[in-house]
Protein backbone atom coordinates (compact mmCIF):
# COMPACT_ATOMS: atom_id res chain seq x y z
CA UNK A 1 0.00 0.00 0.00
CA UNK A 2 1.42 3.21 -0.95
CA UNK A 3 0.34 4.68 2.12
CA UNK A 4 2.79 2.26 4.26
CA UNK A 5 6.16 3.62 2.64
CA UNK A 6 6.65 7.39 3.64
CA UNK A 7 9.22 7.90 1.29
CA UNK A 8 6.77 7.23 -1.43
CA UNK A 9 3.86 9.70 -0.11
CA UNK A 10 5.20 13.09 -1.04
CA UNK A 11 3.83 12.92 -4.17
CA UNK A 12 1.03 14.86 -6.20
CA UNK A 13 -0.98 11.41 -6.65
CA UNK A 14 -1.24 11.20 -2.69
CA UNK A 15 -1.81 14.39 -1.77
CA UNK A 16 -5.19 14.56 -4.58
CA UNK A 17 -6.08 10.93 -2.90
CA UNK A 18 -6.09 12.43 0.16
CA UNK A 19 -7.87 15.88 -1.11
CA UNK A 20 -10.64 14.56 -2.89
CA UNK A 21 -10.99 11.66 0.30
CA UNK A 22 -11.24 14.63 2.83
CA UNK A 23 -13.81 16.20 0.44
CA UNK A 24 -15.97 12.83 0.57
CA UNK A 25 -15.72 13.04 -3.20
CA UNK A 26 -15.24 8.82 -4.77
CA UNK A 27 -12.93 8.31 -7.87
CA UNK A 28 -16.31 8.29 -9.69
CA UNK A 29 -17.77 11.44 -9.00
CA UNK A 30 -13.93 13.27 -9.26
CA UNK A 31 -13.61 11.84 -12.82
CA UNK A 32 -17.06 12.93 -13.59
CA UNK A 33 -16.68 16.35 -12.34
CA UNK A 34 -13.49 16.73 -14.61
CA UNK A 35 -15.02 15.11 -17.55
CA UNK A 36 -12.48 11.88 -17.01
CA UNK A 37 -12.37 8.47 -16.36
CA UNK A 38 -12.36 6.75 -13.65
CA UNK A 39 -8.95 4.75 -14.98
CA UNK A 40 -7.11 8.16 -15.49
CA UNK A 41 -8.02 9.60 -12.38
CA UNK A 42 -6.74 5.92 -10.31
CA UNK A 43 -3.67 5.92 -12.78
CA UNK A 44 -3.37 9.95 -11.57
CA UNK A 45 -3.49 9.56 -8.26
CA UNK A 46 -1.24 6.52 -8.07
CA UNK A 47 1.59 8.37 -9.89
CA UNK A 48 1.20 6.20 -13.07
CA UNK A 49 0.16 9.20 -15.33
CA UNK A 50 1.45 12.79 -15.18
CA UNK A 51 -1.73 15.38 -15.89
CA UNK A 52 -1.57 18.08 -17.90
CA UNK A 53 -1.57 21.89 -16.50
CA UNK A 54 -5.08 22.18 -17.60
CA UNK A 55 -5.83 19.09 -15.85
CA UNK A 56 -4.45 20.65 -12.44
CA UNK A 57 -6.19 23.80 -12.84
CA UNK A 58 -9.38 21.73 -13.15
CA UNK A 59 -8.43 19.13 -10.46
CA UNK A 60 -7.61 22.67 -7.94
CA UNK A 61 -11.16 24.04 -8.76
CA UNK A 62 -12.70 20.73 -8.26
CA UNK A 63 -10.73 20.72 -4.81
CA UNK A 64 -10.97 23.98 -3.99
CA UNK A 65 -7.06 24.54 -3.51
CA UNK A 66 -4.72 27.13 -4.88
CA UNK A 67 -3.36 25.89 -8.12
CA UNK A 68 -0.11 26.26 -6.11
CA UNK A 69 -0.31 23.87 -3.51
CA UNK A 70 -0.41 20.66 -6.63
CA UNK A 71 3.00 21.96 -7.40
CA UNK A 72 6.49 22.04 -5.24
CA UNK A 73 6.58 18.83 -4.38
CA UNK A 74 10.31 19.23 -2.42
CA UNK A 75 12.94 16.60 -2.65
CA UNK A 76 14.64 14.89 0.66
CA UNK A 77 16.63 12.88 1.60
CA UNK A 78 15.38 8.98 0.80
CA UNK A 79 15.96 8.63 4.93
CA UNK A 80 13.75 11.94 5.27
CA UNK A 81 11.21 11.51 3.38
CA UNK A 82 7.57 11.24 4.88
CA UNK A 83 9.42 12.50 8.42
CA UNK A 84 10.98 15.77 8.20
CA UNK A 85 10.35 19.16 6.44
CA UNK A 86 13.64 20.85 6.56
CA UNK A 87 12.68 24.73 6.52
CA UNK A 88 14.04 25.69 3.34
CA UNK A 89 11.60 22.46 1.81
CA UNK A 90 8.63 23.96 3.25
CA UNK A 91 5.53 23.88 0.65
CA UNK A 92 4.41 27.08 -0.02
CA UNK A 93 0.53 27.45 0.05
CA UNK A 94 -1.53 30.02 -2.29
CA UNK A 95 -0.36 33.47 -3.06
CA UNK A 96 0.06 35.56 0.12
CA UNK A 97 -2.09 38.36 -1.51
CA UNK A 98 -4.61 39.14 1.30
CA UNK A 99 -1.22 39.47 3.55
CA UNK A 100 -0.95 35.82 4.76
CA UNK A 101 1.93 33.73 4.04
CA UNK A 102 1.02 30.00 4.54
CA UNK A 103 4.05 26.43 4.79
CA UNK A 104 3.09 23.20 4.90
CA UNK A 105 4.27 21.71 7.99
CA UNK A 106 3.16 18.67 7.69
CA UNK A 107 5.17 16.41 5.06
CA UNK A 108 2.44 15.53 2.97
CA UNK A 109 -1.37 15.71 2.67
CA UNK A 110 -1.65 11.45 3.87
CA UNK A 111 -2.62 12.13 7.49
CA UNK A 112 -6.17 13.00 8.89
CA UNK A 113 -4.46 16.23 9.46
CA UNK A 114 -2.19 18.67 8.25
CA UNK A 115 -0.08 20.99 10.11
CA UNK A 116 0.56 24.69 8.42
CA UNK A 117 3.15 27.75 9.86
CA UNK A 118 0.99 31.12 9.06
CA UNK A 119 2.20 34.23 8.77
CA UNK A 120 -0.06 37.33 8.91
CA UNK A 121 1.06 40.18 7.45
CA UNK A 122 0.72 43.83 9.41
CA UNK A 123 -2.14 45.57 8.31
CA UNK A 124 -3.37 42.62 6.86
CA UNK A 125 -6.84 40.94 7.54
CA UNK A 126 -8.74 38.46 5.22
CA UNK A 127 -12.34 39.78 4.02
CA UNK A 128 -14.45 37.32 3.91
CA UNK A 129 -15.94 35.16 6.81
CA UNK A 130 -14.42 31.71 5.79
CA UNK A 131 -16.24 28.35 7.18
CA UNK A 132 -14.99 25.33 6.61
CA UNK A 133 -15.61 21.60 7.31
CA UNK A 134 -12.84 20.80 9.72
CA UNK A 135 -11.30 21.26 13.25
CA UNK A 136 -8.77 23.56 13.72
CA UNK A 137 -6.64 24.00 16.44
CA UNK A 138 -3.91 27.48 16.58
CA UNK A 139 -1.20 28.30 18.62
CA UNK A 140 0.33 32.37 18.19
CA UNK A 141 3.88 31.84 18.30
CA UNK A 142 4.41 36.07 17.87
CA UNK A 143 3.07 39.23 17.45
CA UNK A 144 -0.74 39.78 18.16
CA UNK A 145 -4.34 38.53 15.83
CA UNK A 146 -7.80 39.62 16.20
CA UNK A 147 -9.77 36.20 15.27
CA UNK A 148 -13.51 36.53 15.35
CA UNK A 149 -15.26 32.94 15.46
CA UNK A 150 -19.01 33.50 14.84
CA UNK A 151 -20.26 35.92 16.33
CA UNK A 152 -17.28 36.17 18.96
CA UNK A 153 -14.09 38.39 19.03
CA UNK A 154 -10.66 37.53 20.30
CA UNK A 155 -7.34 39.31 20.84
CA UNK A 156 -4.72 36.32 20.61
CA UNK A 157 -1.17 36.75 22.10
CA UNK A 158 1.91 35.09 21.80
CA UNK A 159 1.64 31.48 23.62
CA UNK A 160 -2.66 31.29 23.01
CA UNK A 161 -4.15 28.72 21.48
CA UNK A 162 -7.39 28.51 20.44
CA UNK A 163 -9.92 26.44 18.58
CA UNK A 164 -12.29 26.18 15.61
CA UNK A 165 -15.20 23.91 14.99
CA UNK A 166 -16.41 24.12 11.36
CA UNK A 167 -17.61 27.41 12.38
CA UNK A 168 -17.51 30.88 10.73
CA UNK A 169 -14.08 32.97 11.84
CA UNK A 170 -12.31 35.54 10.37
CA UNK A 171 -9.19 37.10 10.98
CA UNK A 172 -7.37 40.27 11.14
CA UNK A 173 -3.58 41.70 11.97
CA UNK A 174 -4.10 45.64 12.58
CA UNK A 175 -0.49 46.20 14.11
CA UNK A 176 3.23 47.21 13.19
CA UNK A 177 4.43 43.33 13.45
CA UNK A 178 3.46 40.03 11.70
CA UNK A 179 1.67 37.46 13.94
CA UNK A 180 3.04 33.77 13.21
CA UNK A 181 0.89 31.18 14.21
CA UNK A 182 0.67 27.23 13.68
CA UNK A 183 -2.58 25.23 12.87
CA UNK A 184 -3.46 22.10 13.29
CA UNK A 185 -6.22 21.34 10.88
CA UNK A 186 -8.11 18.05 10.29
CA UNK A 187 -9.30 16.99 7.20
CA UNK A 188 -6.79 18.55 5.27
CA UNK A 189 -7.63 21.38 3.27
CA UNK A 190 -5.17 22.41 1.21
Amino acid sequence: MLYSDPTHSATLGADLRALRKSRGLTLAEMAEALGRSVGWLSQVERDLSEPSIADLRQIAKQLAVPLSMLFGQATAPADEAGYVVRKAARRKIGSGAAGLVEELLSPDLTDDFEMVHSTFEPHSEIEAVTTRPTQEVGYLLSGKLILEIGARRFTILPGDSFRIRGEPHRWMNPHDAPAVAIWVIAPPVY
